[in-house]
């Protein structure tokens, strides 16, 4: 009875010590796990800290960024980048064609039919944006923008100059019917189209912007009555659309005092 016994007890104490050793490992086991989650975690929202603080280092603010520089009008934000048409997109020239001088104007073919030139343009200031027909969102915003534009500016000598960046699709038929949806004035509003690689050379060579196919910036190039560029403006920010109106009634101002004397 005594062995017996004893037995039972070293069994018990054997079977106690087991358990205790699984319940340390176990905790040993999920500390380990709580750690790790805790470390990925911390990693996660670090990172999530580093990419908003290159977000806001890289987006347009509301003044000038370390990497941004003022052009033209004080208030007129441009990217470094988008000064050098060799730093565009991909498949957009670096350099005019070897054969080519590099392009300081352009003729494109007008939603009327009519040819539009810069030689046409020239003695008032216009906008130029870049957009195709078919992009359901970001050009639909930005043609709404220059709706709101065209109504404030209504009869007052600026025109707004639309370059499609899907010729193939963009003929002018489309965006005749593409025009009409935003209320554009065929007088104030133009809508122009032509051949891709041409549009390219345009954007980059004498707008400064990277273009392709379906492809284009969030930026309106605001040029001065005597052909050249005076600013970039990002509609999306409300204080550079602003900046843009008033630097649209400077040039108007000007213009009226200068006809005046």
């Amino acid at each position: 009875m005594w062995h017996y016994n004893a037995e039972r007890r070293s069994s018990t104490a054997r079977f106690e010590s087991t358990h205790e050793q699984t319940q340390l490992l176990s905790g040993q086991f999920a500390m380990k796990i709580v750690t790790h989650v805790a470390l990925i975690l911390v990693a996660g929202v670090a990172l999530g800290l580093i990419g908003r603080q290159m977000r806001h280092s890289t987006a347009p603010s509301d003044g000038p960024g370390p990497d941004e520089v003022i052009y033209g009008n004080d208030n007129a934000v441009v990217d470094n980048a988008t000064l050098r048409p060799e730093d565009v997109a991909n498949d957009t020239p670096s350099k005019p064609p070897e054969d080519a001088e590099w392009l300081s104007e352009f003729e494109l073919l007008e939603r009327s039919g009519e040819m539009v030139s810069t030689a046409d343009l020239k003695g008032a200031p216009y906008v130029v944006s870049f957009f195709f027909s078919t992009c359901p969102s970001i050009c639909v915003s930005q043609n709404q923008k220059l709706k709101e534009l065209q109504d404030e500016f209504e009869g007052q000598g600026v025109r707004f100059v639309a370059i499609s960046v899907d010729p193939e699709n963009d003929t002018p038929e489309v965006l005749r019917e593409y025009a009409a949806r935003f209320g554009a004035d065929p007088d104030q509003w133009l809508f122009l189209t032509g051949e891709l690689n041409y549009i390219r050379r345009i954007g980059a060579e004498i707008f400064q912007q990277p273009v392709n196919k379906q492809f284009h910036t969030e930026r309106f190039v605001l040029v001065d009555p005597d052909g050249k560029i005076e600013g970039f403006y990002n509609w999306p920010e409300k204080r550079q659309l602003e900046a843009l109106k008033e630097s649209i009634e400077s040039m108007l101002q000007e213009e009226a005092s200068s006809k005046k004397s």
